[in-house]
């Protein structure tokens, strides 16, 4: 099982699970640009599962294989006595003991073989990363595959207590030659794995690890250099900033965010000076920096809404695909219709001409690191010979092993600012979205969606039905499974439904998921939020309506985060909140609530005036009322219903569901 590293044979553990971390972040993050292709085993035909998930999959059972006990962990099968020659694989019988191969252990201690000794000092670096990738699979996988969740779950915290033997890097060893996987840091491993126990529940004194261990490396040495050895600082940028910061709010996550700008700004001095804003180093792998460093800059934009760096993230991005000085791509067969690495340091498109396509080549180095590298020898005349310079050298050829050699986990990564792009491409429509749910459609257009949620009552159901029938307008619906059940509420439902309007959910119980005063603290595990939702898409059933034609979910009162978004995406479906601007989700207040309570006037006001007052007036806005309120207040706003749909038909406005 699992992944050679690159052309050669090897499997490491530190760059197996950093690759399988991003599969499965991609998945996370964007789950409808993937697609089910493929079965398990790769061949053709569907699953079920979205196929990046099957990868990542391959990756997490190889590395449960690789820590198969509490106090046991693998660091790499094989060594550099791999590289003797081009083969196809499992023809290893070099190593002197048929077609077995050597298999290291992780015990945090220095190790040699041959004549070098590597530099290891600890455990956490890769067992840290491994807690990482476990946790999150467990995330992942808890809705489908209960048992190889908890599995995940259990072998994520004896990686995280292997980690924690002994602080320190683990490095890989060679024999032969002097290259191995030189880390040199492993407190972002750690701030990393804590913030992933955070993933299945909140746990504060997780968080609080983690900050210290934030604090204790803000910026990735690299990105302030313009060198480094060969993976001297993995992963090439710290991916616990960017899962630690979620989960913070206030003064603790802007520190942690002036971290990601503090680094950018790093590579921007230099950037800024040339053409091609190039800030990272040639190093050996640049195209990982390189792709490593895009993600970073759409981090913290994502982050903060700070834009600043849009420009130096698509210049690193273009880079990868063109816009360099070679004028190629650096990802095999990526555009299929450009000029991409054909002759590539493979085994398998060297001796049996194998198509590796959306491989990411290691990308350029510096010239004197090209010169004084061992066994490099071009098996042909080098066709970018007069774009080569003094600075940095880049060949398509298999005989140079330091710029045009695919890397898993270099790939891993492009998976998953791909995978952002798409999405991006996917929602560029005009849409305003926070912490991860569209709150807001098309700001350019004017079009109007009346939203009415609904729990326990529904006193105002008969006249709204009436009014939208009267106006010829469709509105959109969500109701709690207490909604739906409710007998006396059963006739009015199969009305909504017969009149076209869209029927959501807004949960079963109406549960609080987050606390009201720091909504980063959820208040629900995961089990408790699919269990719940899917008891209301049950009920939803009985009037049959199915969870595909109703894929637009509403958080009950309104109120969520970012980990909220990501559990309802694991479901298959968009989280969506009412856009903020008005007071008309107040309708439901009554003045016992004191300086809470809006009246009817003020709520009409508060649409009126954003419609008159602000740009883009109403365009797109998601209007949020309830189709019933307690019987306590008597000033109805849906009796205001007519008079506002006329008003906005009359500026112009269309109004239709949420879906259209």
């Amino acid at each position: 099982g699992g992944w050679h590293d690159a052309s050669d044979y090897l499997q490491y553990s530190t760059t197996s699970a950093n690759a399988t971390y991003h599969l499965l972040m991609a998945y996370r993050d964007f789950p409808a640009v993937f697609t089910d292709e493929k079965q398990a085993n790769g061949l053709d035909g569907k699953n079920g599962k979205a196929d990046v998930l099957d990868e990542a999959k391959w990756g997490l059972d190889w590395l449960l294989k690789m820590h198969p006990k509490k106090n046991v962990m693998f660091n790499q099968l094989a060594d550099d006595r791999d590289h003797i020659s081009m083969r196809i694989p499992k023809e290893d019988s070099q190593y002197g003991k048929g077609f077995e191969r050597p298999l290291y252990f992780i015990n945090g201690e220095p190790q040699q073989r041959g004549k070098f000794l590597n530099a290891t000092t600890g455990t956490s670096s890769t067992a840290a990363k491994f807690a990482s990738a476990f946790n999150l699979g467990a995330e992942l996988f808890n809705g489908t595959d209960k048992k190889y969740s908890v599995l995940l779950a259990r072998k994520g915290n004896s990686a995280l207590s292997f980690a924690l033997q002994k602080p320190g890097v683990t490095q890989t060893a060679s024999v032969k030659s002097p290259y191995i996987y030189a880390e040199d840091n492993w407190v972002d491993d750690m701030e990393l794995a804590m913030a992933s126990v955070g993933f299945a529940k909140t746990d504060s004194k997780a968080s609080k690890s983690a900050m210290a261990y934030a604090d204790q490396e803000k910026v990735t040495p690299w990105l302030a250099k313009d060198t480094a050895a060969h993976y001297q600082y993995y992963p090439f940028i710290n991916l616990g900033h960017y899962e630690l910061a979620k989960q913070l709010t206030g003064a603790e996550r802007q520190k942690i965010e002036s971290y990601y700008k503090e680094g950018i700004e790093q590579v921007w001095t230099r950037a800024k000076t040339n053409a091609f804003y190039r800030g990272v180093p040639f190093i050996w792998c640049s195209n990982n920096l390189t792709v490593a460093f895009a993600m970073q800059c759409k981090w913290y934009e994502e982050l903060t809404g700070d834009n600043q760096f849009t420009a130096l993230e698509q210049a690193n991005f273009d880079w990868i695909f063109g816009c360099n000085p070679w004028g190629t791509s650096m990802v095999y067969g990526l555009p299929n219709w450009g000029d991409t690495p054909a002759d590539p340091h493979s085994a398998f498109t060297h001796l049996k001409n194998y198509p590796i396509d959306g491989g990411l080549v290691d990308g350029p180095v510096y010239t004197n690191i090209y010169n004084s590298l061992i066994g490099i020898k071009l098996s042909e005349a080098d066709e970018y010979a007069e774009f080569q310079s003094n600075l940095a050298v880049y060949h398509d050829d298999y005989g140079d092993y330091s710029t045009n050699e695919p890397t898993m986990d270099g790939t891993a990564s492009l998976i998953y600012l791909l995978a952002a792009k798409e999405n991006q491409a996917k929602t560029a429509s005009n849409k305003t979205y926070s912490l991860g749910a569209n709150i807001r459609g098309d700001s350019t257009v004017k079009k109007v969606s009346l939203v009415f949620t609904g729990a326990e009552f529904a006193d105002g159901g008969e006249k709204i039905l009436q009014t939208l029938k009267d106006e010829n307008v469709k509105a959109s619906f969500f109701l709690t499974g207490n909604f739906y059940r409710n007998p006396k509420f059963k006739s009015l439902i199969k009305r909504l439904k017969s009149a076209g309007h869209y029927l959501g959910a807004h949960s079963d119980k109406h549960l609080l998921y987050c606390d009201w005063k720091n909504r980063y603290s959820l208040l629900v595990t995961q089990k408790q939020f699919d269990e719940d939702l899917d008891a209301n898409y049950a009920a939803m059933a009985s009037f049959g309506i199915k969870k595909s034609d109703a894929s637009y979910f509403l958080p009950p009162y309104e109120w969520y985060n970012e980990k909220i978004t990501s559990w309802t995406r694991l479901k298959g479906l968009q989280l969506i909140n009412f856009t903020p601007g008005t007071r008309s989700n107040a309708d439901y207040t009554f003045p016992e609530m004191g300086s809470s309570y809006r009246t009817t006037d003020e709520i009409y006001k508060s649409i009126t005036n954003f419609n008159e007052q602000k740009a883009n007036g109403l365009n797109g806005f998601y209007l949020l009322l309830h189709i019933g309120t307690d019987a306590k207040r008597k000033d109805k706003f849906y009796d205001r219903l007519p008079y506002l749909i006329r008003y906005l038909k009359k500026d112009g406005y269309q109004l239709s569901r949420i879906d259209n």
